[in-house]
């Protein structure tokens, strides 16, 4: 009966690993809103989302579960061409909030964002942002490049003007 294993010293080939692109960024900003709020605005999985961070979209939104200091999400755009993530956000800290990739059409799982918050001196809230993003197939590895070179200010100011979006609301 044939065997399905190598004869010893036999060669086998193996398609090389894929490289994956990995993209830390890390950057910091200050806003006028508390932390709490600061909180609320990253945690919201409402239809507002969309309202403050304008790369989710409402169609792309999904909550599977969620309790006390946790949510497991779908969310995407169809920005390049369709970008979604399913993260696993826990924020049962108050003080530091974590979103983990799970699944993903872009981003391989353990991807993640990772937020600390501290009252700032004035008021408001300094805010401490890593992001690691593996990418996995073609569309991760070509966004992964992109994060790792011009990742830190695009990031940064996008969540500057979301974080302003909010605040606005919450004046408003």
């Amino acid at each position: 009966m044939p065997s399905d294993r190598p004869s010893p010293g036999a060669r086998t080939t193996r398609p090389a690993p894929r490289r994956s692109v990995v993209a830390r960024v890390h950057f910091r900003l200050h806003t006028n809103l508390e932390p709490q709020a600061v909180v609320a605005a990253l945690t919201d999985f409402g239809p507002s989302r969309a309202d403050t961070w304008p790369n989710v979209d409402v169609a792309h939104l999904e909550v599977h579960d969620a309790g006390p200091g946790w949510a497991d999400v779908t969310e995407g755009s169809s920005v390049a061409g369709g970008v979604w993530e399913r993260l696993r956000y826990d924020w049962a800290d108050g003080d530091r909030l974590s979103a983990v990739t799970v699944d993903s059409n872009t981003w391989a799982p353990g991807s993640r964002w990772d937020y600390r918050l501290e009252p700032g001196a004035g008021g408001g809230t300094d805010v401490d942002v890593r992001v690691l993003r593996i990418g996995s197939g073609l569309k991760g590895r070509l966004l992964g490049g992109y994060i790792a070179l011009f990742g830190a200010r695009r990031l940064r100011g996008d969540m500057q003007r979301a974080l302003a979006r909010a605040a606005a609301r919450q004046a408003g």
